[in-house]
């Protein structure tokens, strides 16, 4: 894949921000809202597929480093898991909502049959929607670079 025209790389050099923003307004309200860390994560790769799609993937892949994915991608699941068992920890029960009424960040209980719905009520679901989103991005976006990598050199072989 080589790069587009001038015209497609300044469109998707603008949009991919608001692509991005939108992705983490998904991940960040998924415990309000349908949407979470995958839904949210897959906006986010699909961003970076369109930077790649654009500017061709030997720009990305020289900016992008496939380990450094990995270790995105990892650290998403390890944080998911530490917040798993935190729960075990806190509240005896594996995967517990143990931020839940402390009234500590992501913790506030709103008054009841007030039907307001706040950022700060889902307990640890927004941080494992985050947790999730990273991995998702990360892990995506990898298959998307290794595939379009290796059919770009691979057409250069031939």
């Amino acid at each position: 894949m080589s790069g587009m025209s001038k015209i497609v790389k300044t469109i998707s050099s603008i949009t991919f921000p608001l692509i991005t923003i939108y992705g983490l307004y998904v991940i960040a309200h998924g415990h309000l809202t349908p949407g979470g860390g995958f839904q949210g994560g897959a906006i986010v790769a699909s961003g970076c597929a369109m930077m790649l799609v654009s500017y061709g993937s030997i720009w990305i892949v020289s900016r992008v480093k496939e380990k450094n994915l990995s270790i995105l991608e990892s650290l998403g699941a390890v944080c998911f898991i530490l917040l798993a068992l935190l729960g075990l920890g806190f509240g005896a029960v594996f995967f517990n909502n143990f931020l839940v009424g402390t009234n500590s960040l992501f913790g506030v209980v709103p008054a009841a049959g007030s039907g307001l719905a706040d950022i700060n009520t889902g307990g640890v679901i927004p941080l494992m929607n985050f947790a999730v989103g990273l991995k998702v991005i990360a892990g995506l976006f990898g298959i998307v670079l290794v595939m379009a990598h290796a059919s770009r050199t691979k057409g250069e072989k031939k």
